[in-house]
């Protein structure tokens, strides 16, 4: 008698994660395409995307990891959107006056730099010194904002 119970849990410890996958598979079994063709720098809102039926690789497959993205290539309506298709949003634009900072120990210089490219925050983008001419590479903080490292 208490065989049949033993089996019968042991049964059940085995079933119960081979359905997890099934579940988790059928998340992945879906793929975000563009309701609408996007042109390159759009922020991407919810009602850009949505998810359709079948897994296409290397595309995403939730809305919310595109949406407040920005578009780095034009995007057409009903294709898979792919992770390189977007970035942050960017926060400087090229031939922009930017703030340039250089923070070393209790030592902080600024200067003032036209930025020679996009990005958002965390991207490097090269910035020429207006008053000496000289290209630098900074990583953009904040809108207006680079810092030199």
């Amino acid at each position: 008698m208490r065989l049949p119970a033993l089996v019968v849990a042991s049964l059940a410890a085995f079933a119960t994660p081979a359905l997890a996958p099934t579940h988790a598979a059928a998340e992945e079994d879906a793929t975000l395409v563009a309701t609408r063709s996007l042109r390159a720098r759009t922020v991407v809102t919810a009602h850009d995307v949505a998810v359709s039926p079948g897994a296409t690789p290397g595309a995403l497959s939730h809305p919310e990891d595109a949406i407040g993205m920005e578009t780095r290539v034009a995007v057409y309506a009903g294709r898979p959107v792919m992770p390189g298709d977007l970035g942050p949003p960017a926060l400087v634009d090229r031939n922009q006056i930017v703030t340039m900072r250089f923070v070393q120990g209790g030592l902080t210089i600024t200067a003032e730099g036209r930025s020679l490219g996009r990005g958002g925050v965390g991207e490097r983008v090269r910035v020429m010194n207006l008053d000496s001419r000289t290209t630098v590479t900074g990583v953009v903080v904040d809108s207006g904002l680079l810092e030199v490292r």
